[in-house]
Parts: C-alpha cells; structure tokens; sequence
C-alpha cells in the first residue's frame, strides 16, 4: 500500500498545477462555500455602507435565499477572476471596487489555463500530516455557472415550487400567557382555600382582584358541568355562570380526570420513579440479558453481511441470510427463564400468584379481532382524544393514540404521557411507539403493559420525517434487519397484549422491500401487519401502490394485513377491499372528511350540508373543553387544535359541487362558489376565515393572536 501511495503521488507531481490548485481549491466542497459566504457577506455589507458594487445585474439575488450554488470555472465565465473574489470583504480600501482583487493578489491559478486533471485518484496531504489517503476527485464541468435564484418581484416562466413540508419556525405563544393575571389554584373553588406558599406564591390570591381582569364568560352550559357534573376549574372556567353550589364545592383530592370518562394517566409516584431511575424493568431486564449473550454467541458470523450499507440492497441481503435466533430452547415467551438469574434468595413481598411462577403463551395473550375493521390512523398533533371521539360517533371502529417517543415516556414526561389517554368509548384501542433501540424499546412496552388500558400496541415503521429517521426510529429500522428482529420480540416478550406494527413499503423509490420483511415479522410474533403503499422518499406524493399491498397480502398470510393510502371515498374503500386486505386504515381521508366512515360503512357519497359540519365541530370544541379544561388555558389549546383540524378540513368539496364523483384526495380543484356562505367560510384556504370560524365557537381570540398551520399548504399534490 505505501508503495501504490508513493507511486501515485510521484505520477501527480509530474503534473503542472495539479498540486497547487489541490491544496488551496480543491480540497472540500466546504471550503468553496466558505469563500462564497464571506463574498456574500462583503456584498451586504457594501450595501449597506452605500458603496457600489461591479456584480453583475443577472447575478444579483436576495441575501436571505439558503439555495446552495454550483462551483465556478473560472474559464468558463469571462473575467470570473474579477468577479469571484471571497478574500474582498469590508476591509479593502477606499475606490477600489467591491469584489475586484488587485493584479498583484490574483491567484496564479487563474492567471493561467487550468490543466484537465486526468487521473481519478489524487493523493489529499493533511495540514500537518505527511501522509497520502487517496480520494475521489471529480473534476469541474467546463461551463457550470451558479445557480442563482430569482430576485424577488421579477417574473419567471419557472413554475413556482409548491409549499412542503412543515412550519418549523411559525410563531407560537403558550396558553397561559394569555391570562393577564392567574388565579391561585388553592382558590380555584373559592374563598377558603390555603396556599401552603403563602406570600412566596406568584399566582393571585385576591378573589375580587381576579375576577375584575378575568376574561369575560363564554356561555352559561359548562361542558365538564354537563360531561361530570361538576367542574374543577371553578372560578378560572370561562363558563362559571352556569356553576352553582353543587357544581363547584367539589373534592380537590378526586381530579376530573379520575373519573371512567379517561383513563391512562399517569400517576405521580410513577412518574417520580422514572425521573429518579428507581423503576424497575423486570421482563425486559431478562429479555435484554439474552440479547447480551447472543451478541457474544454470534459475534463475527453472519450478522455483518445481514445488514446492507445500500438501500436497494438491504432487502436482497436480508432474505438471503436466516434471521438471527435466540439461544437454543429460547423463544420470546420465555426468555425469562433462560436468562441469568441473580444467585441467593431473591426478596419478595406480597402473596405468590400464577403469574409470579406461569408465563402466558401466545396463543394465551389477550387477543383482538381486527378483521373487517376501519382503523382510524395514528395521526401526529390532529390525531387527538377529542377528534377520536368525533370519529369514533362517525364510525371509527379501531383507534390509535399520535405517536408517542418511547424515551420521553421513559423520562416520564407529562406531555408525552397525554397521548396516551383513552376515552371510555374507544372500545378498541392503542398506542403507538417509536424508537429505534432494543433496549428503550422493550422497557417502555414493559413498563405500557402494567401501567396502562390499552388492547395492543404498535411500533412506528413508516414515519418519513428525517428528525424521526436520523435517530434510528420510523423507516429506519426498515434498513436495519437485524435490530428490528430484537425490538419486535423483545417487545413480543413483554407484552400481555398483541402486538401491531406499521410500516411503508420501501425506503427508496421502486425499491419495496415490505414483502421481505413480513415473513419475518410473521415468524417473530406480530398479530397485525399495517402496509403504506408509499416509500419513505415520496412521503405524501404521488399514489399508493395497491398492487404492490396486494402482493404483500398473500406473503402475510395468516396474519392479517391492513392497507393505508388514498383512501377517499367508498368507492376507494371498495377497490381497496379487492385487494384481500383484511381491513383499512384512514389517514389524511378522516382529517378532511370524518364523516368518511359513515359512507363506507353505508356505502354512499354523503353531501353533508355546512350545518352538520358546524355540528361536527361543535362536539370537538366540547370534547376539547372536557379533555384540556374550561379555563383560559383550556380554551386557547383547544382553538389551537382546532385550527389545525380546519387547515385539512378546509380542502374538503361539497359532493352537490363536483363535475366527477367521487373527489380524489391528490386532486388540486380550482376556486368554486359554494352554496351558502357558511360552506363558503369552511372551504377558505385563509387563515383569518379559520380564526372567524374559532371565534364562533369559543369566543374571541386574546390581544396579539397569531396562528400558522404546522403543515405547509402542498395538501392535493
């Protein structure tokens, strides 16, 4: 190898100009952009100095576009010496041009042709180091020129790229400071309340003072009034007119949430336990110590070459290669008893049950028929308690909570606890999970099973978010065979409950990889399979792939398998079903019509009237008022949500209105005239008609309000 490495840097050297433009040009992409950005930043800030500048008119672009620019020959633009200058900034002197070098500092690269570099290894020598690794040049294409993007205000025949994507940096303004002032929760219910801060306490303790400032009511029905027949918020709720004596001398020891109404919250002993690291994981603990011994077992065979470093691969490599197996004698039912056991007497307390010393089987654990079923999709910040209950009365007949991070749930946090909430009609019902370890994953499903009511749980496979996939969860685990295997039967082997698993049909485009991986899924102990007939890559684009989820219901078999994507209508619905899938799943459909449960089950397009739409978003402010409370907190959340549904709900057109029925969910309509002004509100792709819509329900917006969808307008592309 020296010898190769000597040999290829003495064929170099005899080349003029190679080395020299190596060292100082031509290193790393890197170092172009950073001569580029301290020539643009010389050219703001001449502008704002006043002095002129020698850029060329079509080379002008606005200082805040983030679109990268190509390299430049510097033979390829004429005088691109005196245009290229990223050593002029601020600190040249005075007459002389922005972005001109003297000719005594012209680099002596450019003051000669560039010699064609023809070999396609150079030797890349390190500052301080001597020593030659060889790399990959790509020589500049003769004629490349900067991409430069379009000056604000002038016209293009480009077609203008469409919004994607999401609002990452919209304004957002917490609930609570919209209350001037905030009401001591030991005086929520009245005059004989006791702070146990006493003067240190930064919430108001005067009764009359509050109430003076206190935002005005916005009805006399309280909705946990007419839900739980009494209201804990007491004079903070935005409907205290309608309280009486009854209704507000309540127990402060027995919280609203308590009741049957809502169930899985978490409990505050638990939750200390998990931010102490004092709870205790002992199904998962055993099931991990296995996983540790097959490490060592099967270190340096096949678990190498199971694993593929490229997309379209990962697949072929995975189903040529048998899946890595437990020791013998060890399956996930019992991987409890064949891992090490701390030696001596164990201390116990309590009396010895069946389960203590008898481990259900598979065929024991609780199951759940998800056959012929509509499954309503786990759906991020839209698919709340509130809005699965208005689903749930339009004929939901599986639902999920949003996805829920299995490390924060384990760091106990509050607000990723919330997702999980299940509401007394949700007869079948699940909590999804995402992450990407064997470890996190395992404890987290163990420490689900015993904490709270739920009928399965799913692992997240087909989120396409790169926050999500660069820490190894959603499609990622699609391209780590292996990993996958140790999450789902580690989770398998805790769980009393079935286990579901939701996935996309491949990373990379025209790559599926999904038929491979059921099989496995099969064999590892999944009782229901969810295919996306879309690849990581086209997130929400073009159309789901039904032939391809057909395939993959015949590879299934036995297990049932649901499909997912582009689902509309009924008659969607009946074509999907030609597929032999077991049951459907509704995304996006159920955002922009919930009523779509309804047609399919009844199999017909419902011209629902704006009324009954203005209905449908009555019981969700209700259902919000109940779930986040009455108080201005409450009330602001739930318009928060609630505006967030009306930005899908808007893409919704009256089936009285349409040329072809059925309306297909990638189609973009024109600009229509409804048939009464209320349907003319609900179809406005405007924020403010939104807001106007909020205010009908729950009341003026505060002083300041601002909103912004958390998704970008690209919703029929």
């Amino acid at each position: 190898m020296q010898m190769e490495q000597v040999c290829t840097s003495s064929r170099l050297e005899s080349q003029p100009g190679v080395a020299h433009i190596k060292t100082q040009y031509l290193t790393t992409k890197e170092h172009f952009h950073e001569e580029l950005h301290t020539y643009k930043e010389g050219l703001r800030n001449s502008r704002l100095s006043g002095r002129a500048s020698c850029k060329p008119k079509e080379e002008e672009e606005d200082d805040d576009d983030d679109t990268p620019a190509k390299k430049v020959c510097p033979e390829a633009v004429p005088n691109a010496a005196e245009e290229w200058s990223p050593a002029t900034s601020t600190s040249q002197q005075e007459g002389q041009m922005v972005g001109q070098l003297p000719s005594s500092d012209m680099p002596e690269e450019f003051e000669r042709p560039m010699e064609k570099v023809t070999p396609e290894v150079i030797a890349d020598v390190k500052e301080g180091s001597t020593e030659a690794q060889d790399v990959i040049y790509e020589p500049i294409k003769t004629g490349a020129l900067l991409e430069i993007s379009e000056t604000k205000g002038e016209k293009s025949d480009v077609k203008q790229k469409r919004a994607r994507g999401q609002n990452k940096h919209r304004p957002h303004v917490k609930p609570s400071h919209y209350d001037d002032i905030s009401l001591c929760s030991a005086f929520w219910q009245g005059s004989g309340g006791e702070c146990r801060f006493g003067t240190e306490c930064r919430f108001e303790h005067d009764i009359e003072a509050y109430l003076k400032k206190k935002l005005p009511d916005l009805g006399s029905q309280c909705p946990n009034i007419i839900a739980s027949g009494y209201c804990l918020f007491g004079l903070t709720c935005r409907f205290f007119g309608g309280h009486n004596e009854r209704t507000t001398t309540i127990n402060r020891d027995a919280p609203l949430h308590k009741g049957i109404a809502v169930r899985n919250i978490l409990d505050r002993e638990l939750q200390q336990r998990l931010r102490k690291h004092t709870e205790l994981f002992t199904k998962a603990d055993a099931y991990l110590a296995v996983i540790g011994q097959t490490k060592k077992t099967h270190r340096g065979s096949n678990i190498s070459s199971v694993i593929s470093s490229s997309g379209s691969n990962c697949g072929d490599s995975f189903v040529d290669k048998e899946p890595l197996s437990l020791p013998f004698g060890t399956t996930p039912n019992n991987v409890e008893s064949a891992s090490s056991r701390p030696e001596g007497d164990v201390h116990t307390t309590g009396a010895l049950t069946d389960e203590d010393v008898i481990r259900l089987r598979q065929p024991e654990k609780k199951s759940v028929d998800f056959r012929n079923k509509l499954y309503l999709a786990p759906l991020t910040t839209c698919g709340n308690l509130p809005f699965r209950r208005v689903c749930k009365r339009l004929g939901a007949d599986i639902t999920c909570g949003e996805m829920a991070m299995c490390t924060k749930l384990l760091q106990g946090q509050t607000s990723e606890w919330a997702l999980l909430k299940r509401h007394h009609s949700e007869d079948v019902f699940g909590v999804q999970l995402e992450g990407g370890f064997p470890d996190t994953m395992t404890k987290c499903a163990d420490l689900l099973n015993r904490s709270v009511d739920i009928d399965f749980v799913d692992i997240n496979m087909g989120c396409p978010l790169d926050l999500v996939c660069h820490k190894g969860g959603g499609c990622a685990l699609l391209m780590k065979p292996m990993r996958l295997q140790q999450i789902v039967q580690g989770v398998v082997s805790v769980l009393d409950v079935p286990l579901t698993v939701k996935m996309r049909a491949a990373v990379v485009d025209k790559s599926n990889l999904a038929h491979k991986l059921i099989p496995h899924l099969r064999e590892w102990g999944t009782s229901m399979i969810t295919l996306h007939g879309r690849s990581k890559e086209q997130h929400f684009t073009k159309l789901a792939d039904w032939e391809y989820i057909k395939q993959c219901v015949q590879v299934a078999s036995p297990v049932p398998l649901f499909g997912n994507g582009d689902i509309f209508s009924f008659e969607d619905a009946n074509n999907a079903r030609e597929t032999d899938v077991a049951g459907l799943m509704l995304g996006r459909g159920a955002l922009i019509k919930p009523w779509i449960f309804t047609e399919i089950k009844e199999h017909r397009h419902w011209d629902i009237s704006s009324h009954e739409r203005f209905d449908l978003l009555k019981d969700f402010a209700s259902f919000g008022l109940e779930h986040w409370g009455s108080d201005t907190q409450g009330v602001e959340k739930t318009r928060r949500f609630l505006l967030e549904w009306l930005s899908f709900l808007c893409r919704y057109i009256p089936v009285g209105l349409l040329e072809r029925v059925p309306q297909r969910i990638n189609e973009r309509p024109p600009y229509f005239l409804a048939r009464d002004s209320l349907e003319n509100l609900m179809a406005s792709q405007n924020v403010a008609d939104w807001i106007s819509l909020s205010e009908m329900l729950l009341g003026p917006v505060p002083p300041h309000f601002s909103f912004l969808p958390k998704h970008k307008a690209n919703s029929f592309k």
